[in-house]
């Protein structure tokens, strides 16, 4: 039995390190740190730009990077990272991390969560134009891509729920055929001597759950959600006098945490957020929650962990958006504004003791 209240796990982002396609796409050097370096406010108390604290301006490339991610998450109470998974027909991405992490012998539990979309230049301003198209070309294709991974699903530090490795999918609805990609995998899986596979379905601003869902074993809705947070109407006319007319748009992040897991809640796993600013990467088009802070999301944490008090210990799974996606403001790794604040958070909320 475990003492520890709830399982957190959170989603690990690897674009920190240089790619020839991004080189191509974006220019010669091009990282998520790119974006997060050149971030500006854009209005008052816009607290730009985010920068990282103890670990630095990390290289994904290098082990070092991994060890001091991986203690961190020990030492806070994280079981472990869900790591971004790209795979285009055959083609993967932003692979090098987590196989620098698998060869290195990071001592981290891990799981990986398939990004299946098309990789456009929404972020840069540029929606229209397609640098890597996510297609389905069928079950030999879905079978290609377990063997890619099996490595992985075979490792003794994968994350697995009831015995099966856990394996999210980041737009579930995409998938034209979810029912024969979902039990191609589970058929494979147990011909390599795994148990199965439990596939968790992630999906935005409480999307409805239709057919397509009923194949995953669990749900979890992707934080933050930007409807109905909007601030409160005399602020936003404030903010949006002439002066400041061209700011991104601007929402609550009391008003997200608080309404969070309502009556309606219906997830397996509940998700929560530390906060969102993605105007490092869409400028006067993205979205920023005001008023983040540990201590709110220490209690959107509790208040997830609270959702979870009749499951068994191995069903108790929180999910955390994100580990590191510094150019969307959505962090827990430290940074120079909060230090190790909401670390301490999920040591506390985890542990029992706050």
């Amino acid at each position: 039995m475990t003492s520890k209240r709830a399982r957190v796990i959170a989603f690990h982002l690897p674009q920190f390190h240089p790619i020839p396609e991004n080189d191509a796409w974006w220019g010669k050097g091009f990282t998520e740190w790119t974006n997060v370096a050149k971030a500006k406010p854009l209005f008052p108390g816009h607290k730009q730009p985010l920068l990282p604290g103890d670990l630095g301006f990390y290289d994904l490339r290098l082990a070092e990077a991994h060890h001091s991610q991986a203690e961190l998450a020990r030492d806070y109470g994280v079981e472990g990272f869900c790591y971004w998974h790209y795979w285009f027909a055959g083609k993967r991405l932003l692979e090098r991390p987590v196989e620098t992490m698998m060869t290195e012998g990071v001592d981290v539990k891990f799981a990986l969560s398939w990004a299946n979309q098309t990789w456009s230049g929404i972020w840069h301003g540029a929606p229209n134009r397609i640098l890597m198209e996510q297609t389905y070309p069928g079950v030999e294709d879905y079978r290609a891509h377990f063997h890619s991974l099996l490595p992985f699903f075979q490792d003794k530090r994968y994350i697995r729920v009831e015995g099966k490795p856990l394996f999210c999918v980041y737009r579930p609805k995409d998938i034209p055929d979810t029912e024969v990609f979902i039990e191609t995998w589970r058929k494979l899986a147990q011909e390599n001597g795994l148990d199965g596979m439990f596939f968790v379905a992630l999906r935005f601003q409480r999307e409805s759950k239709t057919a397509e869902l009923d194949h995953y074993d669990g749900v979890t809705t992707l934080r933050p959600t930007f409807r109905d947070h909007l601030l409160p109407s005399v602020l936003r006319r404030f903010l949006n006098n002439r002066q400041f007319r061209l700011l991104p748009h601007i929402h609550s992040y009391d008003k997200a945490v608080e309404a969070a897991f309502g009556e309606d809640y219906e997830d397996t796993f509940p998700c929560v957020s530390a906060g969102w600013d993605n105007t490092p990467r869409s400028g006067r088009g993205g979205h920023v929650y005001l008023g983040t802070t540990p201590k709110k999301f220490g209690r959107h944490l509790r208040d997830a962990v609270e959702t979870l008090k009749d499951e068994p210990d191995e069903r108790r799974i929180v999910f955390v958006r994100s580990w590191n996606e510094w150019a969307e403001g959505n962090i827990v790794e430290p940074c120079k504004q909060n230090g190790q604040g909401y670390l301490e958070q999920i040591k506390q909320v985890v542990s029992g003791s706050g």
